[in-house]
C-alpha cells in the first residue's frame, strides 16, 4: 500500500512514532511517498527527523499552543485567539495538502494528532482511508480515567479529538498497557511506537538525571536544584531555539537541543527521569525500567491526562511542580514493571500491520 503521514510537529513523541510506524511499513514492502509535518515560528523540527525520514517532506503552517511569556504553561485564551487570526494561513495549508495528494495518489493517509490532517478530511472529503494515530485518542475509551473537576478542558480535549479523527476510517489509542478495543467507536487499542534505538540500547544505572522540558522555561527550576545539589549531574534536552547545541553550565549541569542518538543513549543509563508528562519518552523510560517523574505542563489538560495513565501503568510520580527533589525522594520506592511493558511493546509489528494493511 502507499502512504502519506501528517505529522504534529509540537514536541518529540509525534515524530517518532512516525520514524518507527514509516519503518515498520517499510520493511514490509509498503510505500510512504510523503510526510507532511505541522511547523510554528518557534520551534524548529529535530534533525534526527529529518534525517530518518528518507522521503520527500513538506514543511506546513499548523495550529499550535502559545505559552505564557515565561515559555512554561499553555495560555489557553491565546491558543485560540492566535489560532482563529490565523485560518487564512491554515485554509492555504489544507490547500496544500490536497495537492500533495492529488500527485501522489495514496491508499490511505496515517494522521498523527495534526488538526491539518482532520480539517482537510473536513474540507476536502477527499475518497481516501483515514488512519487517526496518537495516545490522545485513548481518552475517548469509555474506562478511560479523567483527571477531577476541569471539565472545559476535557470537553476543549476530546472536540481536539474529534477535528483530528474527522473521518477516520479507523482511530488507534496508543496506550501504557493493553485495554479492549471499542470497534463501535472505531477505537482500537495499539502499543506504543518505539524505535529499534530507544529498545535495543544498552542500560545500567549511572549517577546523573535526564531531563526534557517542551517548554525552555522549566531550566530555571533545574538550575534551582543544581544549586542545592551541585554534586549530581544532570542533561536537560530543551528546543530553546537560540540555545548552542550544548549549553555547558558547568561540570554537571548540560542543556542539549533535541539529539535523537545522545538522548537515547543518556536515557539508557540516568539514574531518574523527569519530563513534562508527554506520551513517548515517558515509554521508553519504562521500556528501559527508569523511574520517572512527570511535570503536567501548566493548562496542558492531555499531559494531565498522560500522567495519571502512565501512574495507573506504573511508570512513577507524578507532580504540579518542575523539581527534581522529588524524583529523588521517590527513587526507594519505585518498582520495576518493564517485563509486563515490553511484552505489551513487543506486539506493535503485528498489531499496526493488522490495523494499516
Amino acid at each position: 500500500m502507499k502512504y502519506i503521514f501528517i505529522v504534529q510537529g509540537e514536541g518529540r513523541g509525534h515524530m517518532t512514532q512516525a520514524i518507527s510506524l514509516f519503518q515498520i511499513l517499510r520493511e514490509q514492502g509498503h510505500e510512504i511517498s510523503h510526510v507532511i509535518v505541522g511547523k510554528s515560528h518557534r520551534r524548529e523540527h529535530p534533525k534526527f527527523f529529518l534525517e530518518q525520514i528518507t522521503c520527500p517532506i513538506s514543511q506546513l503552517e499548523s495550529p499550535n499552543f502559545v505559552t505564557d511569556k515565561d515559555a512554561r504553561s499553555v495560555n489557553i485564551y491565546k491558543t485560540l485567539t492566535t489560532n482563529l487570526r490565523k485560518y487564512r494561513t491554515f485554509l492555504n495549508s489544507v490547500n496544500q495538502i490536497d495537492t500533495i495528494v492529488k500527485k501522489e495518489k495514496p491508499d490511505a493517509i496515517i494522521n498523527f494528532y495534526d488538526f491539518l490532517g482532520g480539517l482537510y478530511f473536513l474540507l476536502k472529503k477527499p475518497k481516501i482511508k483515514h488512519f487517526a494515530l496518537a495516545h490522545q485518542f485513548l481518552l475517548n475509551h469509555s474506562t478511560f480515567e479523567f483527571p477531577k473537576g476541569r471539565f472545559y478542558d476535557k470537553s476543549s480535549l476530546l472536540t481536539g479529538n474529534r477535528l483530528a479523527a474527522y473521518g477516520a476510517n479507523k482511530i488507534l489509542g496508543l496506550s501504557f498497557q493493553e485495554m479492549p478495543d471499542e470497534p463501535s467507536k472505531k477505537l482500537f487499542v495499539v502499543p506504543p511506537l518505539l524505535r529499534d534505538k530507544a529498545k535495543s540500547v544498552q542500560t545500567s544505572e549511572g549517577n546523573h538525571f535526564l531531563v526534557y522540558m517542551v517548554n525552555h522555561g522549566y531550566s530555571e527550576e533545574v538550575k534551582a536544584f543544581h544549586n542545592l545539589h551541585p554534586d549530581i549531574p544532570i542533561h536537560c534536552f530543551w528546543d530553546k531555539k537560540d540555545a548552542p547545541e550544548e549549553l555547558e553550565i558547568d561540570k554537571t549541569l548540560t542543556f542539549h537541543q533535541l539529539d535523537d542518538e545522545k538522548f537515547i543513549q543518556l536515557m539508557g543509563s540516568c539514574k531518574g527521569y523527569l519530563t513534562t508528562a508527554g506520551f513517548e519518552s515517558v515509554c521508553e523510560a519504562m521500556y528501559m525500567d527508569k523511574p520517572i517523574l512527570m511535570v503536567p505542563v501548566k493548562g496542558h489538560y492531555e499531559q494531565a491526562c498522560n500522567a495519571l495513565d502512565a501512574k495507573k501503568a506504573g511508570a512513577g510520580v507524578s507532580s504540579e511542580v518542575f523539581n527534581l527533589e522529588v524524583l529523588l525522594n521517590y527513587l526507594p520506592q519505585h518498582k520495576d514493571v518493564g517485563d509486563k511493558f515490553r511484552d505489551w511493546c513487543e506486539t506493535s509489528n503485528s498489531r499496526f500491520l493488522e490495523m494499516l494493511t
